[in-house]
């Protein structure tokens, strides 16, 4: 690749997701921008030797509809910027229905902008999520134990997009139309064995789910997918976790000279005097994380969500809570301010019959989502701490948005998929190191130390 040809572009459907691609870039030497919306040429210009570029998004929060609207200027911003490979990010789990984040209805946005010759679904990513896909059926690992999706203690009761099927052929063939078929674990081993059994596969199929069991057949997969690009003449569209970002693409990379993994731009940051975090997060995870820095040092900030969904109560409700934090702050300590202590806090009921009794249109999580993200700008305006942190895969799309970010690269590594990343912007916010976690990220320590380690400045892995 010369100097000013791109590697990868890849769009996230959420903005920890999106993250969580940035960092398998960054952690392998590939130098990787994410974008809040599609980049301009003169955004582009801001930075140098760039091999990849994302786009962080919200579409799994969307209907089909909104998806259409949202998809498509974006896919044809990244198709002028002519890499090889095109990648859908979606979560690891794959939850998605064909009412919300349909999967299916990205493929169909994404074929009529770039008719690539198939679309590869590659949802294994052994390292580091503990994802595996065995005869197109997905396993997720929790707690130690591997479930097979639909059986999984978090995502077959998903609130908005529960699992009920692990076959990624059926659970797709809701979502749309073009034939699927697959490349499964007993041809992975062979490179040659796994070409041709996709050369004969999408003879008849569009969509190919490809089966991984270990980093073996990722690299397997990197090698196919690489190859496949390359000799076509558009870009190849592909679906998938960011097992490609972490290993499956910059491993052949490596193999080829495109990258050197070594050359990582991720590294431990200096500790910070303290920090300030907003939680949207119900997660039992981030509820942990929550004890955890309630037992080591944080103060801890309730925001009074009842009162913040009256509409004439929310100013008061906002200001008690910024006012609470700023004196933590001013008193040199590291604060969390969170709207739910848990699955089980009895504010999310709570909270929910006060918002129905006020007929708002715009959904619960999404209006939350806004009056998190006020408070927090003005908490970080106020109190100029240059480190902070968002707990909530949908709390970090609303409060992003309000913090009027141009981009994001990931700088130190903090957890799988939860990584510290520096801020870039033309407002007081460039520069301001920020971590974004969804409900489900954990460090690889024994504790529920996420919040600590943020404040640290990251893990460093040379020890």
């Amino acid at each position: 690749m010369t100097d000013d040809e791109l590697l990868l572009t890849f769009y996230g459907d959420d903005f920890t997701g999106s993250t969580d691609a940035l960092e398998g870039l960054a952690d392998n030497g590939v130098r990787a921008v994410l974008f809040m919306t599609p980049p301009t040429a003169e955004d582009l210009e801001r930075f140098d030797d760039l091999d990849a570029v994302g786009v962080a998004g919200v579409s799994r929060t969307m209907t089909p509809e909104e998806m259409e609207s949202e998809l498509q200027p974006v896919f044809e911003a990244l198709a002028e910027l002519d890499a090889p490979i095109v990648h859908y990010k979606v979560c690891s789990t794959f939850d998605s229905s064909p009412e919300v984040g349909s999967i299916g209805t990205a493929i169909d946005i994404a074929q009529d902008v770039y008719d690539s010759p198939f679309v590869p679904v590659s949802q294994g990513t052994e390292v580091p999520h503990g994802r595996y896909v065995a005869f197109s059926n997905l396993f997720a690992e929790q707690g130690g134990e591997v479930y097979r999706i639909d059986r999984h203690p978090t995502m077959r009761d998903h609130p908005v997009t529960p699992m009920h099927e692990s076959d990624l052929r059926r659970h797709l063939g809701e979502q749309t139309s073009r034939p699927i078929g697959r490349v499964d674990q007993r041809f992975l081993d062979d490179y040659e064995a796994a070409e041709a059994e996709l050369t004969e596969t999408i003879r008849e199929d569009e969509i190919v789910v490809l089966d991984a069991l270990n980093t073996d057949h990722l690299d397997t997969i990197g090698r196919l997918l690489w190859t496949r690009a390359t000799d076509a003449s558009g870009p190849l569209f592909a679906v998938g976790s960011s097992g490609l970002e972490h290993h499956a693409l910059v491993s052949h990379w490596d193999e080829t000279g495109e990258i050197d993994r070594d050359a990582t731009y991720f590294e431990k940051r200096e500790p910070a005097d303290n920090i300030a975090v907003m939680s949207g997060s119900a997660s039992e995870e981030t509820a942990a994380q929550i004890d955890w820095a309630n037992e080591h040092g944080f103060r801890l900030v309730s925001i009074d969500t009842e009162r913040l969904v009256d509409p004439d109560e929310k100013s008061d409700a906002r200001a008690a809570a910024v006012e609470e934090a700023l004196a933590v702050l001013d008193d040199g300590e590291s604060v969390v301010l969170y709207s739910a202590r848990g699955p089980d806090d009895p504010a999310i009921d709570a909270t929910r019959a006060a918002f129905e009794e006020h007929g708002t249109e715009e959904s619960l999580e999404s209006y939350l989502g806004r009056q998190q993200g006020i408070m927090f700008r003005e908490i970080l305006e106020r109190s100029g701490v240059t480190r902070a942190c968002v707990a909530g895969g949908d709390t970090s799309s609303h409060v992003i948005s309000e913090l009027d970010l141009d981009a994001l690269e990931a700088i130190a590594p903090v957890a799988p998929g939860g990584p510290l990343c520096r801020a870039h912007s033309t407002t007081e916010f460039d520069g301001l190191e920020l971590a974004l976690k969804g409900g489900q990220v954990a460090t690889r320590n024994d504790e529920f130390d996420y919040f600590g380690v943020v404040q640290q400045g990251g893990i460093d892995r040379t020890d």
